[in-house]
């Protein structure tokens, strides 16, 4: 007898393979250090622009008003409310805070909220508020050197130029907005993480403090 050939076949039973779960992408960053800092500085900064507004048309109808801060005669609203200077575009400069402060308030109540701007509306914001933050201190420079008068509402309106101003920086610098090389922007985020805007800030702010302390006070 001829022996039988037996053919095995064998049958490979592959279990499915299933892909590892992938971790989920960061949550972008919420900096809300930053937009509270943007918030309260818009908010004030709304205010100020009000009682200004209020104040030239005021002043419009009677040149010859007072107001509450008319201290003295170096530390005077209506003087610098007289000025050229304090309707350089043809009207009250405080209403262009009118226009500008409730879209600051806006964006940084927005954005505590979770909403996340584009790049290009960001950088727009930048591009105003940089334009902004030119002319207070353009103002502020031609009361302490040409007008020889301060008023405190103004000062206030520098004050809280300068929080927006570097707060909506630090935002878009964290967000590299501003497309910096990798390198660049892991150095400038370092150097924010530590305070170095906050640093810039004081520094700014009391600058302008001890200029008024010596020359007003």
């Amino acid at each position: 007898m001829t022996p039988t050939a037996v053919t095995v076949v064998t049958v490979t039973s592959q279990a499915p393979t299933s892909s590892a779960p992938q971790a989920p992408a960061p949550a972008p960053a919420r900096h809300v250090g930053a937009y509270l800092e943007m918030l309260a500085g818009s908010i004030l900064g709304l205010i100020a622009s009000f009682v200004l507004s209020v104040d030239a048309i005021e002043l419009a109808r009677n040149p010859a008003a007072t107001f509450s801060c008319d201290i003295s005669a170096k530390v005077s609203c209506s003087t610098v409310g007289l000025s050229w200077q304090a309707s350089l575009l043809g009207f009250p400069n405080a209403f262009l805070g009118l226009m500008t402060e409730p879209v600051v308030i806006t964006l940084a109540v927005a954005a505590l909220g979770g909403v996340r701007f584009p790049r290009w509306f960001m950088l727009a914001a930048q591009a105003v508020y940089a334009i902004g933050f030119v002319f207070a201190y353009w103002l502020f420079y031609q009361a302490y050197f040409d007008i020889g008068a301060l008023c405190p509402w103004c000062l206030l309106v520098t004050a809280t130029t300068t929080l927006v101003f570097v707060s909506m920086t630090r935002v878009n610098l964290l967000d590299n907005n501003f497309r910096l090389p990798a390198a660049v922007h892991e150095r400038v985020s370092g150097w924010l993480r530590m305070g170095a805007d906050i640093g810039f800030t004081v520094i700014l702010l009391a600058i302008i403090a001890g200029m008024v302390i010596y020359r007003y006070l």
